[in-house]
């Protein structure tokens, strides 16, 4: 798909950019080439292959799951206006 003048004009007032006069036709030329980027990867046939997340077949090295802190809600909470089963008490904001 190739863009025409008229295209880029549309498209950078509805990005909200503005593009002189002298910057359509490069930013034409650049908008092109990139669509035609595009087709030529969307014309590859992908069928049978796995999308991979990553191109490298690695695993992340995970930290054992442990707990390093300890409990301190009921001093927290101990400072509290108003708490009530574990939770803060806060003022009813929508009627």
């Amino acid at each position: 798909m190739a863009f025409d003048r008229s295209d880029v004009e549309k498209i950078a007032h509805l990005a909200r950019i503005a593009i002189s006069e002298d910057e359509i036709p490069a930013t034409t030329a650049k908008l092109s080439g990139i669509l035609g980027l595009i087709d030529q990867m969307q014309a590859v046939d992908t069928t049978g292959i796995e999308p991979l997340a990553h191109p490298l077949e690695t695993t992340q090295r995970l930290r054992p799951d442990s707990v390093t802190e300890q409990n301190q809600r009921d001093a927290y909470q101990a400072i509290a206006p108003a708490t009530e089963a574990g939770l803060y008490l806060v003022p009813k904001v929508i009627e």
